[in-house]
């Protein structure tokens, strides 16, 4: 059950979302009772929401199971392509990732989560899966430090009263004088260190992304394993390039951003 919805809330949007999302938790290919029990929902009515999405293509039955097809893929796609973030991001990662020989990500702030939008990754031992559209507890992870620190009070508090959505347990879990001491160095420095705080041996430096009226509106950030990139070489080497591409993206954002809107032809 919902804590709260407004006066507006439609519920049968939401039990569907719910039902979409339930595959990317528990897994590809789902009987009708794994999907109510995923989600909570009554056996009827994941019936009534999978043969409507199935109709609409964007699910398939097999045998006693369902999946979701590909189609799935244009509701993320419509995201990615209104906000051109992976568009304006990919060659700056592309150059700051063959400049450090470490993985590089973007992530924007969903909640108490970050969620990644734009990843170039390099073949490392790496402790955690890390793809477009994961998400992280944001406190435990550099890019979600620069996306908090970036949060006045009264958002800050309501932020991290949400719940993660994250199949992931960080490794750190700061009290709220902790995160919130940790969270004033991010903002004096500018930039944020993880040291294996989410997972053991991921270790990553972030910075913010702006746009044009300064805002940050997402972070980019360079990951390291920590058996082969020390703090120092993450600090001393990488951060000044980790820093430069921020501010690149940035000026990219802010352009366009501020680009001509196309006259529409009556």
């Amino acid at each position: 059950m919902r804590d709260a919805t407004g006066p507006e809330f439609i519920e049968a949007i939401a039990r569907g979302l719910d039902v979409i999302t339930a595959f990317g938790v528990s897994g590809q290919s789902l009987s009708l009772s794994e999907l109510s029990t995923a989600t909570g929902l009554a056996r009827p009515t994941v019936r009534r929401i999978l043969l409507t999405l199935a109709e609409l293509g964007y699910v398939r039955a097999e045998g006693g199971s369902f999946s979701l097809t590909a189609r799935v893929l244009d509701l993320g796609m419509a995201y990615v392509s209104a906000s051109n973030l992976w568009e304006i991001a990919r060659p700056h990662l592309t150059e700051l990732s063959r400049a450090t020989g470490e993985s590089c990500s973007l992530a924007e702030l969903d909640g108490s989560d970050i969620v990644y939008v734009a990843r170039v990754a390099v073949p490392k031992l790496v402790a955690l899966s890390v793809s477009i559209g994961t998400r992280f507890p944001a406190a435990a992870t550099s890019l979600g430090k620069v996306l908090l620190a970036a949060l006045d009070r009264e958002t800050l508090e309501q932020v991290l009263a949400e719940p993660s959505r994250s199949p992931v347990v960080p490794a750190w879990h700061p009290d709220a004088a902790e995160l919130a001491e940790s969270l004033r160095e991010v903002r004096a420095a500018g930039w944020a260190l993880t040291d294996q705080q989410l997972a053991p041996a991921i270790r990553s430096v972030a910075a913010p992304v702006r746009d044009g009226s300064g805002r940050v509106v997402a972070a980019v950030n360079v990951n390291a394993h920590a058996a082969e990139t020390s703090v120092e070489t993450l600090v001393g080497e990488h951060l000044p390039k980790l820093l430069t591409t921020a501010a690149a993206i940035s000026a990219d954002w802010a352009r366009w951003e501020s680009r001509p809107l196309a006259e529409v032809v009556r």
